[in-house]
């Protein structure tokens, strides 16, 4: 017993030691306060050294994948110097494609970016300003707090509720106007970059003669977005922390103790616990906003996968209707969770910042009013102003220090985010005025073929349609014709026959104004009145009207006196009148290119052409899958209402319908000449024949040598 007496001190002997170490603390806390502030001090060095470590090792992991994987970096890669590396740093030419991207999303001081943004600032001096009061209230609540003055401290504690209304009607005001500034840059830039994008086929140019960019369409929805989220956040992320360092930073330095850490430590703790509970399932609205990004992202995608086919379609007002539709789906429901947002982030900062705040002063002034056995009341006093008038101080300097720790990654991303915006439209700006860079292989890169690709002819509107000395280009740079010349008029329907790989597709990219004509001249009608159906027509997105008169809209139908009944007759004549059978009949959306078979989907594409009446129609192979009857009518109906045919067909039955011949040989050459179609058919029999009879010779010479041995 004795023993265990010297190990556990009697009860006396415990307050003594606490007493002193009570004493001992108060007489060097200055001391021990600047130690933990030289500790805190190295912690944040640390940390923020760790942070751009971290960051610059991520950067570092980036770059390695890009080159392993062999892709174009945009942020490496100059117009000038395809194969020189290039930095995304902090330097002035951030500054100059910041200010760029500014001149887009900001177009005027009147412009609803800058009410936004001058709200945004109103609303963050007025934080500071509150701010500034909120932290007084506090002094003067302590003050009564210790003097023990009931009265005053109750006034006090009814203007604190007050002032909280219009307090976190601010915050959260900050937070809505921040997201609406993102939402608003983004919403500025996008239709910017869809403008220049579906204007003067850019989006198939990017994708076919250009390969500086490998994925227009995460730039459009993603880079994009990311772009716009970032700057919006920079301006409260450095403006707002660097005044609350400034104002408070000095008084913290004298006044916060190791208990006050403490006490701030425990009430974040709680005040997560609870809002925890009370958080709105902004998951599942994330979920469904990262659904929608997809979906629009997959317009974007079917863009590219069927870009040529829109281009010859002159479908790019069509798609761009379905991009903004796609896009203000999205936005409505981004809306939607920026004001749940607003709601949520009201009641986050009322009840964590004032209502705690509020139950914590009422806790702290039970001792004071009531008498609290063995608690001395000055300690207790010493304690609660301590808390009370360091609190919010803490709170605001802790969150400024971090924001002003993580600001350089911020500027960092904000500037690998702009570089990529800015590559985008620089290479449009390229696309657009005709320079184009792409890696040419195969015979590109002898001198003859490069002297022809650096070369320009010229575009002259006609009646017919006419190539003089026109060189035809493969997609990978080989020159397949050197100089192609023949002439179409109206009414002289056109063969084109030859194999793989010879030139066909080429001079349909030609025709349709897509491909660069790298010398000679070509003359040709207005882009309307050439139209193209290929082997694999293109469903857009929409009604079973719209698959008709695409690239149209129904106004522009209803502007050419175009009825229902005009586009059923002209189903009638195709035989597929059955369609206006299903659910809503003309009005009935699918998902076309899977409901439809490959014969359907040909008679659509020709019932397009019936609708249109062009004056003269590219068709690659647009029967190969419809019976001979059906291929007759089609024929039939194009030649009857006017439309010069111009065909590339390997079926004999399509000889009779043409008057003239480009054939070519797949090493250069060409013929074009006049089609006698009953002599051509009459010799082509006779060739089967013979071959027929070839194929039997070896048979017959080794029966002879049987019978002979």
């Amino acid at each position: 017993m004795a023993a265990q007496s010297k190990l556990i001190p009697p009860d006396r002997s415990l307050r003594q030691i606490v007493s002193r170490v009570v004493s001992l603390y108060g007489k060097h806390r200055r001391a021990i306060s600047f130690g933990v502030y030289l500790a805190l001090f190295l912690a944040l060095a640390k940390r923020i050294r760790n942070a751009i470590s971290e960051q610059k090792a991520a950067a570092q992991r980036q770059s390695e994948l890009r080159s392993r994987a062999g892709t174009a970096s945009l942020d490496s890669d100059g117009p000038d110097a395809p194969g020189k590396k290039k930095r995304v740093e902090l330097n002035r030419e951030f500054l100059r494609n910041l200010l760029r991207l500014l001149r887009i999303i900001i177009p005027g001081p009147a412009s609803k970016e800058a009410r936004l943004l001058l709200s945004h600032s109103v609303f963050l001096v007025l934080r500071t300003v509150l701010s500034i009061y909120v932290a007084e209230l506090d002094g003067r609540l302590v003050s009564n707090l210790v003097r023990g003055k009931g009265r005053e401290f109750l006034s006090g504690l009814v203007w604190w509720m007050i002032v909280a209304v219009p307090a976190t009607f601010t915050n959260s005001m900050l937070t809505y106007h921040q997201r609406r500034l993102g939402l608003q840059y983004r919403k500025r830039l996008t239709d910017y970059v869809h403008d220049r994008y579906l204007s003067n086929m850019t989006f198939y140019a990017l994708s076919a003669l250009d390969d500086r960019i490998q994925n227009p369409d995460q730039m459009v929805t993603v880079d994009i977005a990311r772009f716009s989220d970032s700057l919006a956040e920079l301006y409260s992320n450095l403006a707002k922390p660097m005044l609350d360092m400034a104002l408070y930073g000095r008084q913290l330095s004298k006044n916060v103790g190791m208990e006050g850490l403490f006490m701030m430590g425990l009430i974040v703790q709680l005040s997560a616990n609870i809002m925890r509970m009370l958080t709105p399932p902004f998951g599942k609205y994330v979920a469904d906003e990262a659904r929608l990004e997809g979906d629009f992202r997959f317009l974007h995608t079917r863009l590219i996968d069927y870009s040529e086919e829109i281009a010859l379609y002159r479908g790019h007002e069509a798609e761009k209707d379905n991009l903004d539709k796609g896009y203000f789906t999205l936005i409505k429901h981004v809306n939607r969770i920026l004001r749940r947002r607003l709601y949520h982030g009201f009641m986050e900062d009322f009840v964590v910042k004032y209502f705690w705040g509020a139950l914590g002063l009422i806790l702290c002034s039970v001792p004071v009013f009531f008498k609290i056995p063995g608690q001395i009341s000055q300690t207790v006093g010493e304690r609660t102003e301590s808390f009370i008038t360091n609190r919010r101080l803490l709170l605001s300097a802790s969150d400024a220090f971090g924001r002003v720790m993580f600001s350089y990654k911020e500027i960092s991303e904000l500037a690998g985010h702009t570089a990529r915006v800015t590559s985008l439209l620089d290479v449009m700006e390229d696309v657009a005025a005709g320079r184009f860079q792409k890696k040419l292989v195969s015979s590109a890169s002898t001198e003859e073929n490069a002297a022809v690709l650096a070369g320009r002819g010229t575009v002259e509107e006609s009646e017919s349609i006419e190539f003089v000395d026109v060189p035809i280009i493969s997609p990978n740079g080989d020159v397949l014709v050197k100089k192609l010349s023949f002439t179409v008029h109206p009414g002289d329907h056109l063969l084109i026959v030859g194999p793989n790989g010879c030139g066909k597709s080429s001079l349909f990219r030609i025709l349709g104004g897509l491909w660069p004509v790298y010398g000679g001249k070509v003359k040709k009608p207005s882009p309307e009145n050439i139209f193209y159906i290929p082997q694999r027509p293109y469903l857009s997105r929409g009604s079973l009207r719209q698959q008709i008169i695409y690239p149209d809209g129904v106004k522009e139908m209803q502007a050419k006196g175009t009825t229902d009944a005009d586009l059923e007759s002209i189903l009638e004549i195709l035989e597929i009148s059955s369609l206006l059978d299903r659910p809503n009949g003309w009005d009935a959306e699918e998902e076309w290119r899977d409901v439809l078979s490959g014969g359907l989907q040909q008679r659509i594409a020709m019932a397009r052409l019936f609708y249109h009446r062009p004056k003269f129609a590219i068709l690659d192979e647009c029967t190969s899958s419809v019976t001979l009857e059906i291929e007759k009518v089609m024929y039939d109906t194009a030649k009857d209402l006017g439309i010069t045919l111009m065909t590339v067909s390997h079926r004999r039955s399509l000889w009779r319908y043409h008057k003239m011949i480009l054939q070519f040989d797949g090493q250069g050459g060409y013929v074009f000449t006049k089609l006698d179609w009953e002599r051509r058919m009459k010799l082509e029999d006779e060739k089967e024949e013979l071959e027929l009879q070839l194929r039997a010779v070896p048979e017959i010479e080794r029966r002879i040598a049987e019978l002979t041995s």
